[in-house]
């Protein structure tokens, strides 16, 4: 198995414009690959990641001599993983045609394995020496190469590690079902409740008021040069930012890695993540929730560790169905949080009901 093991960088004013000088020219690299690729595909002729690296490898020199002040994994892992890798899922049809790249938007570039060194806790960059890393690196086993990216004003760079394949062993009587809520992060069907941080609502008027004050310092006439002020606001709405989505980590990694570790037979629901954040009413709270995230983690964690997860169809009414005895309601809206069952008179918790309904489901389609 695969594990990156991302830590937080300490550059100084030296090492970060490095690291910027280096993101621009994977940039301009994957930019100018995208276009050519274009270029020769519209005109039917042949062409490939490996083609276009050679052709820029030809002509960086005279025409982009910058581009040789940082290390030359920038540009040529920018063709050869990021623009090779977007091909490949447009093909597949898993995700639309490549876009250009913008500059501030998922700045990052990547190091292959014998470019660069791992030493307690620093990083030796080709180019540029050593760099400190807040943590050592946790994982062993043959590292098989690094993305270094900016997220906010903090450098990160994630480790990708090759480990073996240890597989726990868990009974598989011990199954749980777990029904993800916009109120509650996660009702599991032992009516344990683990309930979010909800980081938007939590910073909500913070983060209002910061947006107010940037847009009060923003100039006037389009295109105007912007303050000391407005930049120094921008950085804490960015880093705010930052701080939303690092929690909104923290609460679903701790919440899959219990899972993982207590259970052998998970049950969840397929859920509708994107006709859910259309919604304006649920969005916010969706998003808080991070439903899309909570499967991802939970799916590679399980396979790790030998744990069985069954997802139930969309369609599948787990709160609509008495796990007493299965009879199914005829309408449930959201704003029943509680009911009662027409055929056995048990009453029900929605959540909960939802989840032990899950995990019969789970046991019944191992």
């Amino acid at each position: 198995m695969i594990r990156a093991h991302k830590i937080r960088l300490e550059p100084n004013n030296v090492q970060a414009t490095y690291f910027s000088k280096a993101c621009g020219v994977s940039r301009f690299a994957y930019n100018w690959a995208l276009a050519e690729w274009k270029r020769r595909y519209e005109a039917g002729e042949k062409v490939s990641e490996g083609l276009l690296r050679k052709e820029l490898n030809a002509i960086k020199r005279e025409q982009f001599p910058w581009m040789l002040e940082v290390t030359k994994c920038a540009p040529q892992q920018a063709i050869r993983n990021d623009l090779s890798s977007a091909f490949r899922n447009f093909f597949a049809k898993r995700a639309g045609f490549p876009k250009f790249h913008k500059k501030g938007i998922n700045d990052s570039f990547s190091l292959s394995n014998d470019k660069f060194k791992i030493k307690d806790k620093f990083v030796r960059v080709p180019r540029l020496g050593w760099v400190r890393m807040s943590e050592e690196l946790r994982f062993d086993g043959k590292i098989l190469g690094a993305t270094i990216s900016r997220t906010s004003d903090k450098w990160y760079i994630a480790i990708q590690v090759e480990m073996p394949d240890i597989p726990i062993s868990i009974s598989e009587n011990q199954a749980v079902g777990v029904d993800l809520g916009v109120k509650t992060l996660a009702t599991l069907s032992d009516e344990t409740e683990i309930i979010g941080s909800k980081a938007s609502r939590q910073y909500e008027k913070k983060l209002r008021r910061l947006n107010q004050s940037l847009s009060r310092k923003a100039g006037a006439k389009k295109g105007e040069k912007k303050s000391a002020n407005f930049i120094k606001t921008k950085k804490k709405i960015s880093r705010l930012y930052a701080r939303m989505a690092n929690i909104r980590s923290d609460d679903t990694h701790k919440l899959t890695t219990m899972l993982i570790q207590n259970y052998g037979v998970i049950g969840i629901e397929d859920l509708n993540v994107k006709g859910m954040m259309s919604n304006h009413k649920l969005a916010r709270s969706v998003a808080d929730m991070s439903f899309f995230e909570f499967r991802r983690q939970l799916e590679y964690k399980a396979e790790t560790a030998g744990v069985k997860i069954v997802v139930a169809d969309m369609w599948f009414p787990s709160s609509k169905i008495c796990n007493v005895c299965g009879a199914k309601a005829d309408e449930m809206p959201l704003s029943v949080r509680e009911w009662t069952c027409v055929h056995c008179d048990s009453h029900h918790n929605r959540d909960i009901n939802a989840a032990i309904n899950l995990k019969n489901y789970a046991l019944a389609n191992l």
